[in-house]
């Protein structure tokens, strides 16, 4: 049985349907398990960037120094990879039991809204922050406001980048389908045996 546990944690295989009060529907389950893997280009795309290495853009701006540079950008990607990997909790038994080692709340029931809410409200704000349309003239329209585009020194390096950060912009519309059927799953309480 232990073994089979690592092997899923592992290979990232599904869990069983009794995993959960209620099954989740295989779509919503494989939505889940690409959240980490579908975020992680954009998160060894920022990696250069502690090190001074541009990745071919052209700006102005003065970078911090090394000390400074290098611990935000690897925290920046490992909160990334952290927060991608809570959407799991939607579609697992930990996102609906608070697991027992937890002292005082280990075992309770974690009541719907109580996972729900904070999952709309973080899939709204990374919405926000990573949704753009170009509208044309080097400038993008988001829900911020016009912003102006990063140019690169080569079509390369902005295919490049655009290929490893456009998962970021479906990262909040995902959360946010995510929540909402976690919410429809477990808003009739507990599954009568």
């Amino acid at each position: 049985m232990t073994n089979t546990r690592l092997l899923r944690a592992i290979s990232h295989t599904p869990p069983d349907s009794a995993d959960t009060e209620r099954p989740v529907p295989r779509w919503v389950l494989r939505l889940a398990y690409t959240m980490p893997l579908l975020l992680l280009p954009s998160c060894l795309w920022r990696l250069p960037f502690a090190f001074h290495f541009d990745m071919g853009q052209q700006h102005e701006a003065t970078l911090p120094a090394l000390w400074v540079s290098i611990p935000y950008v690897l925290g920046l990607s490992l909160v990334t990879e952290l927060v991608a990997f809570l959407c799991l909790g939607l579609v697992r038994r930990w996102g609906e039991v608070v697991p027992v080692w937890l002292p005082v709340i280990g075992g309770r029931r974690v009541p719907p809204l109580a996972a729900a809410v904070p999952a709309v409200l973080g899939g709204l704000a990374l919405t926000v922050l990573f949704c753009s349309v170009p509208i044309g003239g080097g400038q993008s329209l988001s829900l911020l406001g016009v912003s102006q585009d990063i140019t690169y020194d080569n079509g390369w390096w902005r295919a490049l980048a655009r290929v490893c950060t456009a998962p970021l912009r479906v990262w909040g519309p995902v959360v946010l389908v995510l929540a909402g059927a976690y919410y429809l799953r477990r808003r009739s309480g507990p599954m009568p045996h």
